[in-house]
């Protein structure tokens, strides 16, 4: 049944915006438009009133309407927008600017023209390199689509791009700086600054592993001999993929990045190839930092490896309008879809339908109750680790996680973005945006609820704990169980 499940639960914040030239779009209009169609469609907005008052969401909301009279770029509309939004959650909502492939491949250069530029040679950068005993933050370095060239200057560092797919950043422009006090910032792909902070300061996690506040940068010369400490660590900042490995003879350790749907074929194979050793070991630490979310189908076959009890699953319902009800109507043009499904769908519709203006529970239980045939003798222990970058899906799978009598969370506070959930997307009518909000609200609420308070850990893993000693903490943890 397609909406059985909570279909895609994926953790979306304020957008990321490319450059582009600064098209005109009338933004007081657009801002009505995403205001009303959010006011009237979005599950969460009569929550969000209810915790902070009317009057409170009209004195956030007066001056957005001033300020939206004088924009005139779409890009800046959209971050007023998202920025308006974030009066009712932290994430699950978006604005997006539309732009045509034109102006996005000849704007990057009208707003980059005058970025900083540094001449460096890097052949003499490497000459120099090699005669170094220790190069501190010196090298090359890659991150994403990034080759960048970083220099030791008067004051601090600076680092060139030398190589780049983004075609906004060109051979030469600088692309971080690292002050003497290892503050500093490093600029995304949209040219915004990420700000390394006094209280997160710029660091070699290992040898070859630079992190500049959430930025990981690989060194690829000269590439210095590593310790063997922090390796494991390098390797899961540095991937995008998950993968499983024995760190002990009593531990195995997972990383799992996301939970979109891509990664499920992923998961599931590495549990596959992985099931003698997991039959076999003691001990699994599952690590799931700075996993956004993706779709609960994702972590299924993980379960039974946590699994000791049946798992209560509290269920959600969703906000029934005109426009909300179109999403089902496009399930019915999915290709080769069953008859069983479009009679399921079908019915489902014409439930929405008949309930205009209200919630509609369309599965029947507000509780559903997972069992399983088996509880598998190994793992005996699971270790989940969490930081305050896990959300939307990585928390439903925490609360079902939670409930098994042989694991705990280690780490820090979920950043709280699951109760109001399942994202839809709908095109302004000028095309020039789109809004995506959400259709369904849990039955948690309001008694479990986890929008702004997020999942506590079992075990709080404090800052005197670096983030690249958390696996090794957690390893002696369950090794003296």
């Amino acid at each position: 049944m397609l909406f059985k499940k909570y279909p895609i639960l994926l953790l979306f914040m304020a957008p990321v915006f490319a450059l582009h030239a600064q098209e005109k779009c009338d933004c007081e209009k657009n801002f009505k438009w995403v205001k009303e169609t959010f006011e009237k469609n979005d599950a969460g907005f009569a929550y969000a009133l209810e915790k902070k008052g009317r009057k409170a969401y009209e004195s956030h909301t007066a001056p957005y309407l001033l300020k939206v009279k004088n924009i005139r770029s779409r890009d800046n509309c959209a971050e007023v927008m998202n920025e308006w939004l974030g009066f009712f959650r932290r994430a699950h909502f978006r604005v997006i600017a539309q732009h045509n492939d034109t102006a996005r491949t000849g704007d990057a250069a009208v707003n980059s023209a005058n970025w900083p530029v540094l001449g460096l040679q890097e052949e003499q950068l490497r000459k120099a390199l090699a005669q170094k005993q220790d190069p501190g933050f010196e090298g090359i370095w890659t991150t994403g689509p990034y080759t960048i060239a970083i220099q030791k200057q008067a004051q601090g560092y600076k680092g060139v791009v030398l190589t780049s797919t983004n075609e906004a950043w060109k051979p030469g422009m600088v692309k971080l700086e690292i002050n003497s006090d290892s503050t500093g910032v490093f600029y995304m792909g949209n040219f915004s600054a990420n700000k390394v902070s006094k209280t997160n300061k710029t660091r070699l996690v290992s040898p070859n592993t630079l992190k500049l506040s959430n930025v990981f940068l690989k060194r690829t010369f000269p590439v210095l001999p590593e310790t063997g400490k922090h390796e494991l660590y390098t390797k899961m900042v540095m991937s995008p993929v998950p993968f499983l490995e024995r760190i002990s003879p009593k531990t195995l350790y997972m990383y799992i990045p996301s939970f979109e749907g891509g990664h499920k074929p992923l998961i599931d194979s590495l549990l596959t190839a992985s099931k003698g050793l997991l039959a076999q070991t003691e001990n699994l630490i599952i690590d799931i930092r700075n996993n956004g979310g993706g779709n609960d189908d994702s972590y299924e076959n993980i379960i039974p490896y946590l699994y000791t009890n049946p798992i209560r699953i509290v269920g959600l319902e969703f906000y029934s309008t005109p426009l909300n009800n179109k999403r089902m109507e496009e399930y019915l043009a999915i290709p080769g879809l069953s008859e069983q499904n479009r009679t399921e769908i079908n019915k489902a519709l014409t439930t929405l339908n008949n309930n205009l203006g209200k919630f509609v529970n369309l599965n029947g239980d507000r509780v559903s109750i997972q069992k399983l045939d088996t509880v598998l003798p190994f793992p005996k222990n699971v270790a989940v680790v969490i930081n305050e970058n896990d959300g939307s899906t990585s928390e439903q799978f925490l609360l079902a996680a939670k409930q098994s009598k042989k694991t705990k969370l280690f780490g820090t506070t979920t950043i709280g973005v699951l109760d109001i959930s399942n994202m839809c997307f709908v095109t302004s009518p000028d095309n020039q945006f789109q809004l995506g909000y959400c259709l369904s609200k849990s039955y948690r609420i309001p008694d479990m609820a986890i929008d702004g308070k997020g999942i506590q850990p079992d075990y709080y893993l404090d800052k005197t704990i670096p983030d690249e000693d958390w696996v090794s903490h957690v390893q002696q943890v369950l090794e003296q169980l």
